[in-house]
């Protein structure tokens, strides 16, 4: 086992005032390698049913997520040469924060997601959403209705899917012969390298390398032919996959592979001082946190995140310490932070209430948060930003 983070809420289960007082369901999160694939995993699994099936985490809320999505939707319909007549599929399809993108370019698409009350959102933008868990079955169920697609996406899907191998099934029944299937992910050599520890929680099962996957597709007869690193979300992974043979394997999957096995990812040495980081921020966070309180600073926090509740809930902070979480979603305010029961108000409120310290638990849309609370900023509000260092902004 590489870290043991007690046990810990669901991240994303945000609590209504009437529910405060009721028992909270609490599970063991720990992360562990397998020492024969070299595949980073958590060791206790909570059924999907209880995570997805109502999700309060809406990706157009973001205008990072909004933007990127627009990128990569304009970059696979001209790399893949996508026209009215091709099929894209996209699992855990949210909002129709990305399918949008290629409906409006008259590409047809669908999208499968297994919470109904997001779902539903995206059929009032107009885009075809089936309410379901991907996996073998549903696959069938699509080529059945609709055909096999010629390019199937998965954005932060992949790592939520314990039944890893019904879900690569899947992939592999519902791809057309020429087809590609482009996922993206947390990349799991970031998380070490940058202690992120934060990522994990209970929907996210696994935290991949590129080692690990290679053999992961090959027992489905796919093939990884292109990799690239993305800086999103702290450090993502965009695999490109098709059926064995289909495309030529590019310099860019032999060079990932090279640079894991330099950095000693099968090895247990790599893993070894994870936990020590973790403590090293925790003790530096609490400390000036502390230290802030006692010179009767007043302090919010911003992001009513998955990530946060992992770190609130492990380095036991809550309405002791902060007053308010902010957030731009009105799914999550009037809510409270699994755990910690931390009031969840708008992102308005940082400037209305004009804390002296607003802890960032969304790190990882930074750029995007500081632009947006400049007003604040300029008033003299500072940004403590946790991960992979304590510092002040």
């Amino acid at each position: 086992m590489i870290l043991d983070l007690g046990n810990q809420p669901l991240a994303n289960n945000l609590l209504r005032s009437e529910n405060l007082g009721q028992p909270e369901p609490r599970f063991p999160l720990r992360l562990s390698i397998c020492h024969s694939c070299w595949l980073l995993q958590i060791l206790d699994t909570v059924p999907p049913v209880e995570l997805f099936s109502e999700y309060l985490y809406f990706s157009s809320f973001s205008e990072t997520l909004l933007a990127h999505a627009k990128a990569s939707a304009i970059k696979h319909i001209g790399e893949f040469e996508l026209t009215p007549k091709s099929f894209v599929v996209e699992v855990a399809s949210n909002d129709g924060y990305l399918l949008q993108n290629f409906s409006k370019a008259g590409i047809p698409c669908l999208g499968v997601e297994p919470a109904a009350n997001i779902a539903k959102v995206a059929v009032e933008k107009g885009i075809a959403t089936l309410v379901d868990f991907f996996g073998e079955k549903t696959a069938r169920s699509i080529v059945s209705s609709h055909g096999k697609a010629d390019l199937i996406l998965g954005n932060n899907v992949f790592a939520h899917a314990p039944l890893v191998n019904d879900f690569v099934s899947g992939l592999k029944g519902l791809l057309g012969n020429d087809g590609r299937v482009v996922l993206e992910f947390p990349y799991g050599v970031d998380l070490i390298e940058h202690t992120e520890f934060d990522t994990i929680y209970h929907e996210h099962v696994f935290y991949f390398t590129l080692t690990a996957l290679i053999p992961l597709f090959a027992r489905h007869g796919l093939a990884v032919f292109h990799v690239e690193r993305l800086t999103i979300h702290g450090g993502s992974l965009r695999v490109f996959t098709c059926h064995e043979s289909a495309y030529p394997i590019r310099a860019s999957v032999r060079k990932l592979l090279r640079e894991e096995e330099d950095r000693g990812i099968k090895s247990s040495s790599y893993y070894e001082g994870f936990t020590a980081q973790v403590l090293s921020i925790k003790n530096d966070l609490c400390a000036l946190l502390k230290n802030l309180k006692s010179d009767g600073k007043s302090i919010a926090a911003y992001g009513a995140s998955a990530k946060g509740s992992t770190l609130l809930n492990f380095f036991g902070l809550g309405r002791e310490t902060l007053d308010f979480v902010a957030d731009r979603s009105t799914y999550k305010q009037g809510r409270f932070t699994p755990g910690t029961h931390i009031p969840i108000a708008g992102s308005e409120e940082l400037v209305l209430r004009q804390p002296d310290y607003t802890l960032l638990l969304t790190w990882n849309f930074a750029e995007e948060i500081l632009r947006q609370q400049q007003a604040y900023r300029d008033r003299g509000g500072k940004f403590i930003v946790p991960i992979p260092i304590v510092r002040e902004v």
